[in-house]
């Protein structure tokens, strides 16, 4: 079953998406991890659409629909997700003949490693997957500096998945 892990940081968040993969990967999945940061892709508006979407955006769009489930890792930024989830979720909408069409009934994973709280970060994910279709396990993957990732909980989210 293919898996998309959707990272949206450097570092702990990174580090987290590593481990997924590998659990993912022990759990028979075939896991592959993409770093939104390591993209670039430029900040959508309409203006930058008109000249055309990028090729990257196009390559995240067709790995995204061709998945059978993802996983979507970020840090709380100001209460919300980190931009590059927005900005590639743009693109991604803008990519396809239906906005929602490379989410809509796709099963999701959230997760975060978050230098604060982490729950605000989770709420945002959550809302926004759900709007574009996807179905949102019930169960999350919270870690921060003082609280490390329960692999009995990332293996049941995987189950969940399946």
């Amino acid at each position: 079953m293919k898996l998309v892990v959707l990272v949206a940081s450097k570092g702990k968040n990174a580090e987290l998406g590593d481990v997924v993969k590998k659990t993912a990967d022990a759990k028979g999945f075939n896991t592959e991890i993409i770093n939104l940061v390591d993209l670039n892709l430029p900040l959508y508006s309409s203006v930058e659409e008109e000249k055309g979407i990028p090729e990257k955006a196009l390559e995240l769009t067709n790995k995204l629909t061709e998945a059978k489930a993802m996983v979507v890792i970020s840090p709380e930024y100001n209460g919300s997700m980190a931009p590059t989830i927005n900005n590639s979720i743009a693109w991604i909408s803008r990519s396809t003949e239906d906005w929602r069409g490379a989410f809509n009934g796709k099963p999701a994973i959230i997760a975060t490693h978050s230098g604060g709280g982490g729950a605000h970060v989770l709420m945002a994910m959550r809302q926004q997957l759900s709007y574009l279709g996807s179905n949102v396990i019930g169960r999350q993957l919270l870690t921060n500096y003082g609280k490390e990732l329960n692999i009995e909980s990332l293996e049941s989210c995987l189950e969940q998945v399946k």
